[in-house]
């Protein structure tokens, strides 16, 4: 099975506050992340405020700067997982340290 996982990363300020050897840890954490089985690296995102939200209503295009819905834990970056199961998906969501602080979202994918 194939899953996205969608990583959020929480209230920014709760980076702030790790300690000094937390945040040196974290491009570490993320590399072995990045190098399991199965894992197919995303990209980080810039910030919700870069955003440019595009809808088409009665065959006019609308554009909004920034997401449209106001988001407490915005969207920061995504993988993909090939895995045996959803286990395992929780597992390698458990591990990325945006778990800690904000969330990570597991979606199977269409095949």
């Amino acid at each position: 099975m194939k899953y996205l996982l969608l990583i959020t990363h929480g209230d920014p300020e709760a980076w702030d506050r790790l300690s000094p050897e937390e945040q040196e840890a974290l491009p570490t954490a993320y590399q072995a992340i990045e190098q399991t089985p199965g894992v197919t690296p995303g990209r980080w995102m810039q910030p919700p405020d870069t955003a440019t939200t595009v809808r088409v209503r009665d065959g006019k295009t609308l554009t909004t700067d920034g997401p449209f819905v106001e988001m407490k834990e915005a969207l920061g970056g995504y993988l993909f997982y090939e895995a045996d199961d959803l286990d395992a998906a929780i597992e390698l969501a458990s591990r990325i340290p945006a778990a800690r602080i904000g969330a990570v979202e597991i979606r199977p994918l269409n095949e």
